[in-house]
């Protein structure tokens, strides 16, 4: 007689960007993507099964194990160690909300299809921005509550915190902040109109003893550099708070050199985008979990 034990079922991950036409940034996503879900597997302990046979089977992740009558039990035994060896492999997705050839709750439900069709019921989702903007607080919100009245109740879509809400974001600058020698620092974030949410910049600026600058808003990146050149420094290190390199970038580098020749006594120094990496990888994960 065979006995099938199910498994329970994990969660799928999607990352949600704002979007571009640039292609870098979308590059970049693709590439996080595959990070996080490396940093998924290993965090779970995640293996190939070699001597059980492992299938999904109508939305299930089964063991299959031919037990002959009188030696049922050894089922509990088997269930805890596959249990804690093997899983549905994770499956990490990426949309955008802007500048994609889909409104981004067809993009959710084009993914929950897949992920549903591969054995997972829910679906738990990231906003990768840097601040509690519009985007953040209203526009994904909206579209996630679309996505899920289309799913139905077969998958479950959860939203989580977005990335600049982690409590370890500095932790992103570290190695460019000891690799740089400067009498100031500058964090230059975008910026939003929207009330309040620019006060994660301002507290972590505070952190990291440097002036918050805005790109489109006041205080902006001319402001912040006349100020601390007036204040005596001659060496100014610039840290966009950005997650990858694309046209905003572009513009930022030739702002710091039109400031260079502006003020050619002072060293201006300008640091890289956050860009995909394990360790921001590991700073979604904690989100996810």
């Amino acid at each position: 007689m065979e006995t099938f034990i199910k498994l329970p079922l994990r969660s799928a991950y999607l990352l949600v960007s704002h979007g571009s036409r640039d292609p870098r940034p979308q590059a970049a996503l693709e590439q996080l993507a595959e990070l996080l879900k490396l940093r998924i597997e290993v965090s779970r302990g995640i293996q190939t099964a070699t001597d059980t046979d492992l299938y999904q089977d109508q939305g299930q992740l089964s063991y299959q194990s031919p037990l002959l009558e009188g030696e049922q039990g050894g089922i509990a035994s088997s269930y805890a160690t596959l249990c804690a060896t093997h899983s549905l492999r994770p499956m990490v997705g990426t949309a955008c909300l802007e500048l994609a050839a889909l409104p981004l709750h067809e993009q959710i439900r084009e993914f929950g299809s897949r992920i549903l069709a591969a054995g997972f019921n829910r679906l738990e989702i990231v906003p990768l921005f840097l601040l509690p903007g519009v985007h953040v607080m209203a526009d994904i919100p909206a579209e996630v509550k679309l996505a899920q009245q289309a799913v139905g109740a077969d998958l479950t879509i959860e939203l989580r915190p977005y990335l600049g809400s982690h409590p370890n974001i500095n932790s992103l600058f570290a190695k460019q902040i000891s690799s740089i020698w400067t009498e100031a620092w500058i964090l230059l974030s975008h910026g939003s109109r929207r009330l309040g949410a620019n006060h994660p910049v301002e507290k972590l600026a505070a952190q990291m003893s440097a002036l918050p600058a805005y790109w489109s808003v006041s205080p902006s990146l001319e402001e912040r550099v006349a100020e601390l050149v007036n204040a005596g420094n001659r060496t100014i290190a610039i840290l966009p708070y950005f997650l990858f390199a694309g046209g905003i970038t572009d513009a930022i580098a030739s702002n710091v050199a039109h400031l260079q020749a502006q003020f050619p006594t002072v060293q201006l120094s300008l640091g890289e985008p956050i860009g995909a990496s394990s360790e921001l990888a590991d700073l979604i994960l904690d989100l996810f979990e």
